[in-house]
């Protein structure tokens, strides 16, 4: 039986690929020790997905390591000999980093690197995937020519109508301490892919969401304001009017697409991933959809103030990742993402 690490098990991403290698019997190994808890409070606390994995998975087993315990992640690497690894541990908030700044870098570059020496000194040829982010631009989509429609921003410029590529350039530009810790960690799994040819993935990641999503206020976007709906929750909008707009990813069209690069690997390869312009939408389309399927008044207020490195519109261009691996492709439409989560929702605040 092939196996699997994957850090940040319990989260949103790590949690959908447990179960979706888990249902192909893989044997799965989750690193994974709550510090959501500890980020964002109670509110972001991931023992009951833990749990849920623990009771659900007959082949899963979960390690309460710390990333940044570099000896405990050598040893623990050693010990479990994965035939591949899949990074999803961070410190996920833009906003929340400029507060915990050395918490933020700790996790996010540094507990990346531990990761990846550790990988090299067991095996230079297993697969290591590493859930990037969009953040590693910066606010460079910002310069981009825009149009303001009645509800959302879009791109005015040709060049970008399917989205941004790969090749965006990643400096000179403002980030957030989050989205700098996050181009060390990129550029980080990039070299070793290249200096050691070893077969590595930076995913530079849209909005991913779906049901198993933990929002709060200062990550999870989607999440956060279908469970604000819900429960009738004032939901703050953080500047350009409400018509920020961003592309929507389901969890397991990113574990599909995980599966697909481990079964094909590339040598320190990048892609932009995320729902792409068919899964676009802003935070006033938001309201309209959510408020169409709850029957509920979306409550919110506006603050004029646009978080820092913010983005006005973003959305991924996928045709690399199309072209690299022709069998993958969006499944989950915006309806079904919306739909799932405000489901999910409901049970848990029952």
């Amino acid at each position: 039986m092939k196996k699997l690490l994957v850090t940040g098990s319990s989260g949103l991403i790590g949690s959908e690929v447990c179960v979706h290698f888990g249902g192909q019997e893989w044997e799965v190994h989750g690193i994974d020790n709550n510090q959501r808890a500890v980020f964002f409070g109670d509110k972001g606390d991931t023992r009951w997905n833990q749990q849920r994995l623990e009771k659900t998975l007959a082949n899963f087993k979960h390690h309460e390591v710390d990333i940044r315990d570099r000896e405990n992640i050598i040893k623990k690497i050693k010990e479990i000999a994965p035939d591949a690894i899949v990074h999803t541990a961070a410190q996920p908030s833009h906003d929340r980093a400029a507060d915990i700044p050395f918490e933020d870098f700790d996790t996010n570059a540094v507990g990346t690197f531990n990761l990846l020496e550790a990988t090299r000194r067991y095996s230079t040829a297993i697969p290591f995937v590493h859930l990037s982010t969009n953040k590693v631009y910066g606010d460079a989509p910002n310069e981009i020519e825009l149009v303001e429609l009645e509800k959302r921003y879009d791109y005015a410029d040709p060049t970008y109508s399917e989205g941004i590529p790969e090749t965006f350039r990643i400096d000179r530009t403002k980030h957030s301490l989050f989205g700098s810790s996050k181009v060390a960690a990129d550029i980080s799994v990039q070299e070793y892919g290249r200096y050691f040819n070893m077969p590595t993935a930076c995913l530079r990641g849209g909005c991913l969401t779906g049901p198993n999503h933990s929002g709060v206020e200062l990550h999870g976007f989607l999440s956060y304001l279908i469970l604000c709906n819900l429960i009738e929750r004032p939901y703050t909008i953080f500047g350009y009017k409400g018509k920020q707009v961003r592309d929507n990813i389901h969890s397991y069209d990113v574990a599909r697409f995980i599966e697909e690069f481990i079964n094909a690997p590339r040598v320190a390869e990048v892609y932009n991933l995320g729902g792409g312009k068919n899964n676009t939408c802003s935070i006033l389309e938001s309201f309209d959809k959510i408020q169409e399927i709850s029957g509920i008044k979306m409550q919110y207020s506006y603050d004029e103030k646009n978080r820092i490195g913010d983005h006005i519109c973003y959305y991924s261009d996928l045709r690399k990742m199309k072209s690299h691996f022709p069998n993958w492709d969006i499944t989950k439409s915006l309806d079904d993402i919306f739909n799932e989560i405000y489901l999910s929702w409901k049970d848990r605040t029952a």
